[in-house]
């Protein structure tokens, strides 16, 4: 039995839910009507399976949307609080942001940019990320801004596929202390590029760099240009933003979304989710490159015009402090982050979150993996204070938006520590078997999307085959978005990993976040991660990656030991990782997602592939140590 919380903001609206089930297409016609619209629509969803137009012939600018419509009441109110990593500080009004958006337009029309043509953005998390986006967006210029951990090659690839003529970056950015030479890095990446016309470059460390013939900087081409320019009407499924996926292997895929249906989406959903409110101060720890960044950093809060915090280093540094500093600092009274980063605060201990004044916090959230029980109940208790709802949001760069999450800001129902909860209002969301029937309930399957919603991406640019394949062939008309769940007694969704991680064992099929989940629940246990090896006898084998708590006097044989008896007991005998090591640091992307492809690729001796995304990978050197010492000892024993 799953331990229930019922806590909520005072909102209680089932005639959303129900309208929105009746109905989910005049649904989300209602929605809409809440963004401001250059002229109306005349069919809310043209749905030729598996391609969705919403608001056709409708006519939007998301730039409009996120600044113009507030300039009469709310030009003087903060935007963004910017806190950099080295320690500098400002505040972006959303008069200035207007300003700054309409200048940084003009100039990439002076540049020859057009309605359509791509602009690939590689920048720190610094206000000009956001400024040179809404600048894209203003005059129908599709975005597609590129990590700023990702190598030389990596970019390569994306630049390349997109096609973009003019490149955004900066000198360097700032990483636990280190410069990060982002301009080199660009150097490198446009080699042989002749479609490149452009690049500017934001001048953010003052590092050296080598300026050539395609060079602008900034500043320059910011100094006399006007601070005004119209935004574009475009049609409603005009093309956005291109966000590639982050897989390490084969060519990346650009996602594309459109303008109309995705900010209907984003609008409704933080409005639902967050319970957003004109006095509220924001905190997404997402990087913008990701799509997070994305939606709930730069569109979804500034189309309610609210106030936010952008931070552009790492969580823990300069030490393990540093993000409780900034919400006592900033009075957050919302904070959205991921479990990764709470499970490394967790690693330090009760005492420092504690040190901290946190009483303005009215709402918690998480987002990009499932949360793990132990860690969704400190998050509670210990960030919280017992006060706060915590929403735990599953969806995906493709989604666009949540699609499945509490909403505090709609309903108080029971929240369920590791569960999702319920799909938003009008996603209609199962989990089935192979054949693409509903299994009942407390019965694992595939999670599958059965209706089309507004923020779901247009296609893959340039590739509309591999879009049907990828997410529309496993299943008729159902969008399949690769991952592991199943539907409680109560209709709530449990998460249990991506599909292809889905552990086989003896003709067993366990996901991989019920078993960390299982282990993370010991209390000297931080973080854990598991894969598969290959097992003569049950066909694959459990291995398990294991992070200690600071401070833990348990000898690592007896918490071996006590692993794998909780595992026996809460999962199964057949769950028994045959192999449990332990490790300092689990190898992580700076936005805090584990990289269980590598682990695998340690434990199968495969090529570890592309690591530039990793945070610290001196993990990857530690995770193979140990690996390789423990198998000589094995090795030694059987001889």
């Amino acid at each position: 039995m799953a331990d229930v919380f019922t806590i909520g903001l005072g909102h209680n609206s089932p005639e959303i839910r129900k309208n929105a089930n009746f109905d989910f297409i005049s649904f989300w016609n209602e929605q809409a009507k809440n963004l401001s619209w250059f002229s109306p629509w005349t069919t809310t969803l043209d749905w030729n399976p598996p391609f969705a137009r919403w608001f056709v012939d409708g006519t939007i600018n998301a730039s409009y949307n996120t600044l113009d419509i507030h300039q009469a009441i709310k030009s003087e109110k903060t935007a963004i609080f910017w806190e950099g990593e080295d320690g500098t500080s400002r505040k972006i009004t959303y008069g200035y942001l207007f300003a700054e958006v309409q200048k940084f337009s003009n100039v990439l029309k002076s540049l020859g940019v057009k309605k359509g043509d791509r602009v690939t953005i590689y920048l720190p998390m610094v206000p000009e990320i956001v400024i040179a986006m809404l600048g894209c967006a203003r005059i129908g210029a599709i975005h597609t801004v590129v990590f700023s951990g990702f190598s030389a090659t990596s970019i390569q690839d994306r630049i390349n596929d997109s096609k973009s003529k003019i490149v955004i970056t900066a000198d360097g950015g700032y990483r636990r202390g280190k410069i990060i030479k982002l301009k080199q890095t660009i150097d490198d990446a446009i080699n042989g590029l002749d479609f490149v016309e452009h690049v500017i470059v934001l001048e953010r460390t003052k590092t050296p760099i080598h300026l050539t013939s395609k060079d602008k900087l900034w500043n320059d081409v910011m100094k006399n240009v006007s601070s005004i320019c119209t935004a574009e009407p475009l049609p409603s499924d005009h093309p956005l933003f291109i966000l590639y996926t982050s897989g390490t292997t084969g060519k990346p895929k650009g996602v594309l979304h459109g303008t109309g249906g995705y900010l209907t989406h984003l609008f409704s959903t933080f409005k639902w989710a967050f319970d957003i409110k004109d006095s509220d101060v924001f905190f997404c720890t997402a990087d913008i490159g990701w799509v997070t960044g994305h939606s709930y950093v730069v569109y979804a809060p500034l189309l309610h015009g609210a106030t936010q915090i952008m931070y552009e280093g790492a969580p823990d540094f300069p030490d393990a402090s540093r993000i409780w500093n900034i919400l006592q600092k900033y009075g957050v009274t919302i904070f959205y982050t991921t479990p990764t980063a709470l499970r490394m605060f967790m690693k330090f201990g009760d005492d420092i979150p504690n040190s901290f004044e946190l009483s303005s916090l009215r709402l918690l959230g998480t987002v990009g993996e499932p949360i793990n029980p132990e860690v969704w109940k400190w998050y509670f208790k210990i960030i919280g204070k017992k006060q706060c709802p915590i929403i735990d949001t599953w969806w995906q760069t493709e989604t666009g938006g949540m699609l499945i999450s509490p909403l505090p800001g709609l309903e108080t129902i029971p929240l369920k520590p590791g569960s999702g909860t319920l799909p938003i209002p009008g996603v209609d969301i199962s989990v089935v078997d192979e054949f693409g029937k509903d299994v009942p309930a407390n019965t694992k399957g595939y999670l599958v999307i059965k209706n089309p919603w507004p923020g779901m991406l247009l296609t893959l640019w340039g590739d509309d085959e591999k879009y049907k394949t990828v997410y529309w062939s496993k299943y008729k008309n159902s969008y399949y978005p690769g991952d592991y769940a199943l539907k409680d007694e109560d209709g709530y969704l449990w998460l249990l990993g991506r599909a292809d991680d889905v552990l086989k064992i003896a003709g067993h099929r366990i996901g991989t976040a019920e078993l960390e989940s299982c282990m993370v629940s010991n209390d000297d246990v931080a973080e854990s991660a598991v894969c598969g090896i290959p097992d003569d006898v049950k066909g694959e084998a459990i291995i398990a990656f294991v992070v200690l708590k600071n401070d833990v006097t348990t000898t690592t044989v007896d918490l071996e030991k006590q692993l794998i008896t909780k595992i026996r007991n809460d999962v199964g005998a057949i769950a028994s990782p045959k192999q449990i090591y332990f490790v300092s640091k689990l190898p992580k992307t700076r936005s805090g997602k584990i990289m269980r492809r590598l682990l695998k690729s340690i434990a199968n001796n495969e090529k570890i592939g592309d690591v530039s995304t990793l945070e610290d990978g001196t993990a990857v050197t530690e995770i193979q140590n140990v690996f390789d010492d423990i198998q000589k000892t094995i090795q030694k024993k059987s001889i």
